[in-house]
């Protein structure tokens, strides 16, 4: 879209229709944006480990997330005693 934009091959009459093409062209990629930020935020804390994965398993749902970047997000997002503990068993 921006090299057309800039090849002059796109023009618009407003920048109200330029931005709502733009939004059209992300609108799905945002999602999949926001749901990798979320997850790499998302951390156990004080919850008990079957809330956090059911939060996991929720905010992973279209993150394209998959086997080992998954199991490391997980990891990185456990508790840290949690984590301690499961590495000694």
């Amino acid at each position: 879209m921006l090299e057309d934009l800039e090849g002059e091959l796109l023009e618009y009459e407003t920048v109200e229709e330029f931005l709502t093409n733009l939004k059209k062209e992300f609108r799905g990629r945002n999602k999949k944006i926001v749901k990798v930020a979320k997850l790499k935020r998302l951390e156990q804390g004080g919850r008990m480990m079957e809330e956090f994965i059911q939060e996991f398993r929720r905010t992973v749902r279209d993150s394209r997330y998959k086997k080992r970047p998954l199991v490391e997000e997980f990891k990185r997002g456990m508790n840290r005693v949690v984590r301690t503990a499961a590495y000694l068993h």
